[in-house]
């Protein structure tokens, strides 16, 4: 299992990956589903100094398990960033997003220098709730009508974890 970053190229295995998991992220997330659109979330994650974007593969054949998105990057005295991911169905419970989290988490305070990082999730959300609280993250509090989603402003639960 390894992360690495979204390439244009990844296109048509992500798509099909997206399009097969839309009973699990519903209405929780919406991953592109076309070429198309992923074209444009692709390339907002590699051309975005504010954001960076990891694939989450399996290591036997490198198929895509999952992905973890670093958006809203702060430097200066904040160094901090807000993570968005979603597992793929067919890797969901196999313990892979956990460790690509770990794996995101340890680059972004080393590689990228970021001191904090932070989720926001729906609390009815148990499973991204459970894979904040396994990796570490602390609840730290509640955003009422947080973000846009579903076609509804959502509550979030806020969740952190800071470099040592």
């Amino acid at each position: 299992m390894g992360i690495r970053h979204f390439t244009y190229d990844d296109a048509a295995e992500f798509t099909a990956r997206a399009r097969e998991s839309k009973a699990l992220h519903h209405p929780w997330l919406y991953p592109p589903v076309t070429s198309t659109t992923y074209a444009t979330y692709a390339g907002r994650l590699i051309e975005d100094p504010t954001k960076a974007g990891f694939l989450v593969c399996e290591k036997d054949g490198g198929a895509i398990a999952g992905y973890i998105n670093i958006n809203n990057i702060v430097e200066g005295a904040f160094l901090c960033g807000a993570l968005g991911y979603g597992a793929f169905a067919h890797a969901a419970g196999r313990g892979l997003m956990s460790e690509g989290l770990r794996l995101v988490v340890q680059y972004a305070f080393t590689a990228m220098g970021l001191h904090r990082l932070e989720i926001n999730v729906q609390p009815r959300n148990a499973a991204s709730v459970a894979l904040a609280q396994r990796c570490g993250f602390r609840l730290e509090g509640f955003s009422p009508d947080f973000l846009f989603i579903d076609g509804a402003w959502r509550d979030h639960q806020r969740w952190a974890i800071t470099a040592d």
